[in-house]
């Protein structure tokens, strides 16, 4: 079935009603406890200022981090700092997300308030699904919104457990878009369709690659899995991290391409080092890299052959960077991945993650057809895997 939307909603349903926006406002901090990078609370805003504008009373409600217990360091105190200049009005932070406090908040709340609940997972039951933590979550709200894609893979309290205590249910205008753009990539496009996976695991990523074998024209194969690839194709790769385990995997996906006559492209050379924190680097020839060093950056020749395919592709699907992104010496590749995704005139959809960053970074986020808030959601929906939090939602 169709997911209601909040705009479907006549704005009786929302005028001086309580409605609880679970957002995903999980953003990086700074060390001085500012927030380091704002793209999920900006995404955040629209579903929040559609229901302001109707007059609604609005409880904001996310997680931060991965806390245990109450965490000071992880209050969502920043982020609601944040939230407010975005949306040009007060917003109140509670001191927890339940209990009398909270509760006296949410009652004294006016048409046009902003209430964000103090970080979901300060409690056990946020992650556990408790029972009585939903009910409470779900007596804050006439009308429930989810608008957290990079939550609704999970089954928690505020993306599960709390629906069928909430009188209204629907999905924020920010999940709406994931999902109209993420289901155009499982269904009829343009070609030539060309899936860009990155990243470190191989088990991480080949149920995508699975449910993507059959759609697109070609993969591009790039990052730490790259390896146990070209392993698996009898490809030396030097001290590059390997999965031993997954090699079996890797062949049987590579023979099922091959049946299918779809092209997979994968590193011809590497931008290599010893480690990490390595003061010099090297690009070699993967046959030639020196013991020792390991593979974590496509190199030169790899970029130009992934570039050229890209660019000539009518629809892309990118997750996962080509090498160690966070560090400036192994970001060239994903960052030329990134400007030649934006430079083609067809669909293109970022699969959230280090991804996302990248086209940030490189400065062409905007060129972007869609960039997703959600890694690990935007992978199991096009696996084809069934989100919990959408599923609440269709069930109601």
């Amino acid at each position: 079935m169709a997911l209601r939307c909040i705009s479907d909603l006549p704005d009786s349903d929302l005028a001086g009603k309580r409605v609880f926006v679970r957002a995903d406002l999980n953003v990086p901090l700074t060390p001085a406890r500012g927030v380091a990078e704002d793209n999920r609370i900006v995404a955040s805003v629209p579903t929040i200022e559609y229901a302001l504008k109707r007059g609604a009373k609005v409880i904001v409600a996310s997680h931060l981090g991965r806390p245990d217990g109450v965490t000071p360091a992880l209050s969502l105190e920043p982020v609601g700092a944040r939230l407010a200049e975005l949306l040009g009005r007060e917003v109140m932070l509670t001191d927890e997300a339940i209990g009398d406090g909270a509760r006296k908040v949410v009652a004294d709340m006016r048409p046009g308030d902003v209430v964000l609940l103090e970080n979901l997972r300060f409690f056990a039951g946020e992650e556990a699904n408790d029972e009585g933590f939903s009910r409470q979550l779900g007596a804050y709200a006439e009308v429930y919104v989810n608008d957290a894609f990079g939550c609704a893979h999970r089954a928690h309290a505020s993306t599960v457990g709390m629906l069928p205590h909430v009188p209204l249910r629907v999905c924020g205008l920010l999940l709406k878009r994931e999902i109209e753009f993420l289901t155009r990539l499982l269904g009829q496009v343009a070609h030539p369709y060309w899936a860009v996976i990155g990243g470190a695991k191989v088990s991480d990523k080949i149920g995508v690659l699975d449910n993507l074998l059959s759609r697109v024209d070609g993969f591009v194969i790039g990052g730490a899995m790259a390896n146990t690839f070209l392993k698996a194709r009898g490809i030396a790769v030097g001290s590059s991290r390997v999965e031993e385990n997954k090699l079996h995997l890797a062949r049987e996906f590579l023979q099922r391409a091959q049946e299918r006559k779809i092209e997979i492209l994968l590193p011809v050379d590497a931008v290599t080092a010893p480690g990490l924190d390595a003061a010099s680097t090297g690009v070699h020839k993967l046959s030639d890299i020196p013991a020792g060093e390991m593979a974590l950056d496509i190199g030169p020749e790899t970029t130009a052959g992934f570039v050229d395919r890209i660019t000539r592709a009518k629809t892309v699907f990118w997750n996962g960077p080509m090498g160690v992104f966070e560090k400036p010496q192994f970001a060239d590749g994903t960052l030329a991945i990134a400007r030649a995704i934006a430079s083609i005139s067809g669909l293109t959809i970022v699969g959230g993650g280090d991804s996302a960053a990248a086209v940030h970074v490189a400065g062409v986020a905007k060129k972007i057809s869609h960039i997703s808030t959600g890694g690990g959601a935007s992978l199991e929906f096009i696996e084809g895997r069934t989100l919990p939090g959408i599923a609440a939602l269709e069930k109601v």
